[in-house]
């Protein structure tokens, strides 16, 4: 198509930790946009894109399936489901971008307020029959503080902007 690996963007998470991957490992590819993951995953599938970082609840039904090869995780450590996978960290280090899931209130929100949510989510997700169906999608729940997750989308989130801006990535 492109006359080189092709990968499937997105204008979202999953595009940009896939053109940190390029610019860290000096891999040019052509993107190929989509307008979400679901037709993504299905042109993968199909061969009609190469390569793309999607999220694990998402992709994970189709690694088992046998239709998508799984080459690596952007995660801390391996996926218990899946141990012999390596992170891209492995080889790469530092590298941990990815999609994420948060709860965010308003600014302004009373610190008891934050910390309450915070305390349920975290019952909640000690659940375990929440933490077997996670699992069982692929997904591995982790937790930051309140102050964790906060200092964490600081940082994030001129990195990625950083990105968007030097690679010039709009969304179609």
């Amino acid at each position: 198509m492109f006359g080189k690996t092709t990968f499937a963007g997105m204008g979202s998470a999953s595009h940009l930790a896939g053109v940190m991957y390029a610019q860290r490992n000096g891999i040019e590819w052509g993107y190929v946009p989509y307008k979400g993951g679901a037709q993504a995953i299905t042109d993968l599938i199909g061969g009609q894109v190469d390569v793309m970082f999607n999220g694990m609840v998402a992709t994970y039904p189709h690694v088992k399936a046998g239709k998508i090869k799984l080459i690596a995780i952007s995660s801390t450590k391996r996926n218990a489901q899946m141990p012999d996978t390596p992170t891209v960290a492995e080889s790469l280090p530092g590298f941990l971008p990815g999609s994420f899931q948060g709860l965010l209130a308003p600014a302004g929100t009373p610190k008891a307020v934050i910390e309450k949510l915070h305390a349920e989510v975290q019952r909640i997700a000690a659940m375990p029959e929440v933490r077997e169906r996670l699992t069982t999608l692929g997904a591995e729940p982790s937790a930051m503080s309140p102050a964790e997750f906060g200092n964490w989308l600081k940082a994030e989130i001129p990195a990625m902007a950083k990105i968007v801006k030097d690679e010039r990535i709009t969304v179609e």
